[in-house]
C-alpha cells in the first residue's frame, strides 16, 4: 500500500504522457515515413503551448526525464559492440575534439565577438559543446554562476534543441547521408540528449542508435570539462570545491547504457529477451519525447537575447560543417 501511495500522484501524469504517445504512434502509422517520436515531441509541444500540462498532471510529467534516461540505458542492449568498436577510436576522436575545440571557440565568440561577460560565456559553451541544459547547469554550479545566469543560458539551448530537432532530420535528407554518418553527425553537433536521440530515429533506427551512443560520449566527458573550468576561475565564493559537485550531476546513467551492452552482447539474453528489451525502450523514449515537447515554451524562447542566440549560431553552424565534412570523410 506505501508504494501504490507514493506513486499515486504521478499516475495522471503518466496516463496524460500515455494517451499522447498512443496518439503519435497512430498518427506515425497513418503517414508513410512518418517517425512516431518526431510526432510525440510535436503533439508535447502543440498541448504545452496551448491548453498546457493540467495541474495534476505535473508530478507524473515530470517523470519523462527519467523514462529518457531509462530508454536510454535500456538501448545499450541493440548495441552490437563489434560494429562499434570498428568505428570507435574515429568518433571518440570526433567527439573529443568537437568538444574541446567547441569549448574554445564558444567562448571566443561569446566573448570577443559578442562582448558577453561573466559566467555567461562559459555556460553557453558547456550547453552547445557537451550536454545541453545538463551541463549548463553542471557548470553554474561548478562556477557559482548566478541563476539568472543558468536560467538565462539554458533558455539559449532549449531554443536550439527545439529548431534543430527540426532542422537536422530535413538537413540529412537532403545531404543523402547514411545512418551512420547522420547519426554521428547529429550526435557530435546537436546539444541535448533527448533531441538528439529525437532527430536520430527521426531519420533511422541506425542512425538514432549511433546518435545516442556518440552523444554518451559527449556526455561522458563533463567531469573532465567541469573540473577544467572551476581551475580555470579560481577565485571562487563557495566553501565546498565545485569538483566535489560532480557526482550529482554526472550523467550516471551512461554507466547503465554501457552495463547493458556488455550483458547484451555477452550471449546471456536470448534473441526474444533483445526484442523485448527494444520494445520496451521505444516505449519509453516515445513517452519522454511527449514530456520533452511538453517542456518546448514558444513564448520564453522569444525572450531569450539576441546576443546570446548570435553566439550560439555562429558555433552551431561552424561545429556543424567541420563535423559534417569530418563524417563524409571518416566514415
Amino acid at each position: 500500500m506505501g508504494v501504490i501511495s507514493a506513486a499515486r500522484p504521478y499516475l495522471p501524469g503518466i496516463a496524460f504522457l500515455a494517451v499522447g504517445a498512443i496518439l503519435s504512434h497512430l498518427i506515425a502509422g497513418a503517414v508513410d515515413g512518418l517517425q512516431p517520436l518526431v510526432v510525440a515531441v510535436g503533439i508535447g509541444a502543440l498541448v504545452g503551448n496551448t491548453a498546457g500540462t493540467p495541474d495534476a498532471a505535473e508530478p507524473g510529467v515530470g517523470v519523462d526525464k527519467l523514462f529518457l534516461e531509462t530508454g536510454i540505458v535500456l538501448l545499450g542492449a541493440a548495441v552490437v559492440i563489434e560494429e562499434f568498436l570498428a568505428a570507435g577510436p574515429t568518433v571518440l576522436g570526433l567527439v573529443v575534439v568537437a568538444v574541446g575545440g567547441g569549448l574554445l571557440l564558444a567562448e571566443a565568440i561569446a566573448r570577443g565577438l559578442f562582448r558577453l561577460d561573466g559566467t555567461t560565456p562559459s555556460l553557453l559553451a558547456a550547453g552547445a559543446s557537451i550536454c545541453g541544459v545538463s551541463a549548463v547547469v553542471a557548470i553554474g554550479r561548478v562556477l557559482d554562476a548566478r541563476g539568472s545566469a543558468i536560467t538565462f543560458a539554458a533558455a539559449t539551448v532549449l531554443l536550439f534543441d527545439a529548431v534543430t530537432l527540426v532542422a537536422f532530420p530535413i538537413a540529412g535528407e537532403w545531404l543523402g547521408l547514411t545512418g551512420r554518418q547522420f547519426g554521428v553527425w547529429a550526435g557530435v553537433s546537436m546539444f541535448s540528449t533527448g533531441p538528439v536521440a529525437a532527430a536520430g530515429f527521426a531519420h533511422s533506427t541506425e542512425a538514432g542508435q549511433w546518435a545516442t551512443v556518440t552523444k554518451l560520449a559527449r556526455n561522458s566527458l563533463l567531469g573532465g570539462v567541469a573540473i577544467a573550468y572551476s581551475l580555470a576561475y579560481t577565485a571562487r565564493s563557495a566553501t565546498e570545491p565545485g569538483v566535489r559537485r560532480l557526482w550529482a550531476e554526472f550523467p550516471k546513467f551512461l554507466l547503465g547504457f554501457l552495463a547493458v551492452a556488455a550483458v547484451a552482447n555477452s550471449g546471456l539474453l536470448s534473441p526474444a529477451a533483445l526484442e523485448s528489451i527494444g520494445r520496451v525502450s521505444d516505449a519509453l523514449f516515445t513517452l519522454a519525447f511527449v514530456g520533452l515537447g511538453l517542456s518546448i515554451r514558444l513564448r520564453e524562447m522569444r525572450e531569450v537575447g539576441g546576443a546570446a542566440v548570435g553566439a550560439v549560431l555562429v558555433h552551431l553552424l561552424v561545429v556543424s560543417a567541420l563535423a559534417l565534412a569530418a563524417v563524409r570523410w571518416l566514415l
